[in-house]
């Protein structure tokens, strides 16, 4: 009796270690395919937030080394390229800026006189994807007319380039002196139009 009273006692106790050795190894197993998949969810995750974060870094329209000539009264123009990394074709059409309340795009082109003209860009300024819009003196560039104070060097102005499709740009210029591209107003009334478009008249940069 006592022997099989024994063998009874013992017989429990060993499938108990067995299911105990077994649960044993199956944790570890467990723990290390929930951290395995807590390890590439994290590693997903992160991946996405980083190619978002370059595609948000990417994609935008930046301006490179914008700056105003010095003017003390009368009339001046903006400068800088305007880089389109935004994916999509835009198209400037006004920009704004506290400094004056008139501010138009205005394009360079011959005169037929072997001079430079500049007149109103009709439409703004096509920027396709991936490529800039160079505003420079004796080219194209930003005219600010009527200005109620001078522009003096070293001055900080604000200005925001204002998109067809509704999307603005706010960028900081630094007013510089420079003595080329003179530009003249011509009002549209004016006798003298030599200009064509009786806008205003402007010489080469590097007069």
């Amino acid at each position: 009796m006592s022997r099989t009273t024994q063998f009874r006692t013992s017989r429990p106790g060993s499938l108990s270690r067995r299911a105990a050795l077994t649960f044993l190894i199956a944790l570890p197993l467990a723990a290390c395919s929930a951290g395995s998949g807590d390890g590439a969810d994290a590693s997903a995750d992160d991946a996405s937030d980083s190619g978002a974060a370059d595609a948000t870094a990417a994609d935008t329209l930046t301006v490179t080394d914008p700056w105003v000539k010095a003017a003390e009264e009368g009339m001046t123009a903006a400068f800088g390229t305007l880089v389109n990394g935004t994916g999509a074709d835009l198209v400037l059409i006004a920009v704004t800026t506290p400094a004056t309340e008139r501010v138009e795009l205005h394009e360079t082109t011959a005169d037929g006189s072997g001079g430079m003209s500049m007149q109103e860009k009709e439409g703004g300024f096509e920027i396709p994807a991936g490529e800039e819009l160079v505003l420079e003196p004796g080219g194209n560039h930003i005219m600010l007319m009527d200005l109620p104070q001078p522009l003096l060097p070293g001055d900080e102005m604000e200005l925001t380039l204002v998109f067809s499709e509704g999307t603005e740009h706010p960028f900081t210029a630094t007013v510089k002196d420079f003595a080329g591209a003179q530009e003249h107003y011509v009002p549209e009334d004016a006798e003298n139009t030599s200009d064509g478009g009786g806008e205003h008249a402007g010489h080469g940069a590097d007069e």
